[in-house]
């Protein structure tokens, strides 16, 4: 559960504030930060805390996100913002821990398929948690490199091309063609083409959420995508 809600926590990002054009590897500071971004979680919610909640339930739920009884949720990310909802917070965690632990795709392939969505949706936070994830799934640089530029796939593996094109065509054509889907099934059957996907929809699903409320990169944690307008 701990590796799970600290990668969730990391996996999702932002970019949509009026802040100029960002300086890859800036981070941000308190300072910079619009009125109604709370100090503490860096979004337009400030941090559910347990005993705020009203039931035992949410507070079950609470525990579950924190890793823990006697634990506190980080106070950045969708884990964090999510608790404003706890029974919506237990059902994405739980479709993001099936995902995650469970599904039939490879995790280099879950990383490239968040990368697509971060790169699609210009979102800092997420890239800056995943980009790392990718490399810890051995994601080659040039597959990276590909996606946070937005370059053509082609030159790249038959899986690398496939996964990026798939989540692209999802989130900009919103459509996945008939040679594409059979391209897609040959290569990772009909469970891995749905739960790509679904991969891209939870990611997506977030990403909508996060934009709402607004939520920046906190100090410390370094902007890598390219981003004009980022935070």
């Amino acid at each position: 559960m701990n590796a799970l809600v600290s990668r969730l926590v990391l996996g999702l990002g932002i970019g949509v504030s009026g802040l100029g054009t960002l300086v890859v590897g800036q981070t941000q500071t308190p300072a910079a930060l619009p009125k109604d971004i709370d100090p503490q979680s860096y979004s337009r919610l400030p941090p559910v805390k347990r005993d705020d909640l009203k039931t035992d339930d949410d507070k079950r739920i609470y525990d579950m996100l924190a890793g823990g009884e006697g634990k506190t949720v980080t106070p950045t990310g969708p884990a964090a913002i999510s608790l404003y909802s706890p029974k919506a917070a237990e059902a994405i965690q739980m479709l993001n821990q099936y995902l995650r632990f469970h599904g039939v795709l490879k995790p280099r392939d879950f990383e490239v398929a968040i990368l697509v969505t971060a790169r699609e949706f210009d979102q800092q936070y997420e890239w800056s948690g995943h980009e790392m994830g990718a490399r810890n799934a051995k994601v080659p640089d040039a597959v990276i490199d590909v996606i946070k530029n937005n370059k053509d796939a082609l030159r790249l593996s038959d899986r690398d091309t496939l996964l990026i094109t798939f989540a692209r065509d999802s989130l900009r054509v919103h459509r996945i063609g008939p040679d594409l889907w059979a391209r897609t099934v040959e290569m990772f059957g009909q469970q891995g083409a749905l739960e790509l996907a679904t991969i891209v929809g939870d990611y997506a699903m977030a990403a909508v959420m996060l934009n709402a409320t607004d939520q920046h990169v906190p100090p410390g944690r370094p902007q890598t995508l390219p981003v004009a307008g980022a935070h």
